[in-house]
């Protein structure tokens, strides 16, 4: 199921670019184009869930979420990445997963944090 007026769908179903880190058969992540620090990450299911709570696999999906969490301490040298769970902001169910601002590199340069991303997966 998919909601063509969802950014998010839109962004799975690749019909709007994004700096892509992760992806398989159900979840995707990629870099938020707002990023609280370099490597700023947004993890979503593929298929249309409200909230995190409706999607039936939370258990990959966490799995997901701390790959994508050690590939952020490996390529920003930090022990420090915060994660936050809300929902509010785009309706579809989603994890951002972030480190802490202090680490050094332009958070804008979403090309690079996304090939230093990737590299440490």
């Amino acid at each position: 199921m998919q909601d063509s007026n969802c950014i998010f769908c839109k962004i799975a179903n690749k019909e709007v670019p994004a700096y892509i880190v992760y992806e398989d058969e159900e979840f995707m992540a990629f870099l938020d184009i707002h990023p609280q620090s370099p490597g700023h990450t947004q993890i979503i299911p593929k298929t249309h869930y409200r909230w995190v709570w409706d999607v039936p696999n939370t258990g990959k999906y966490f799995e997901i979420a701390t790959k994508i969490a050690q590939a952020q301490r490996k390529a920003f040298g930090t022990d420090w990445v915060l994660s936050r769970i809300i929902g509010d902001e785009v309706p579809h169910a989603h994890i951002w997963v972030f480190p802490t601002n202090e680490v050094e590199g332009d958070k804008a340069d979403l090309k690079e944090n996304a090939e230093k991303v990737r590299k440490n997966l």
